[in-house]
């Protein structure tokens, strides 16, 4: 049997309102959110980690000559 938390964690109630909201815009259809979802992440030029892509970084940053020693 699961039981249910009686003080309601803020956070976690704006999780679930958000996830009904989009359930409902597009009528329950996971396959209509993630089209959304895709076509959101790539028009926002952000980096997404691909599988089998390997661990790079997006970046260079400076070495700390003493720790190669």
């Amino acid at each position: 049997m699961i039981q249910r938390q009686t003080n309601s964690d803020p956070v976690i109630d704006e999780i679930h309102r958000t996830r009904r909201e989009i359930s409902e815009r597009f009528n329950g259809d996971i396959r209509a959110i993630l089209e959304d979802a895709r076509k959101r992440q790539a028009a926002s030029g952000r980096p997404v980690w691909q599988p089998g892509a390997g661990n790079h970084p997006t970046h260079q940053t400076a070495v700390d000559e003493s720790s190669e020693n």
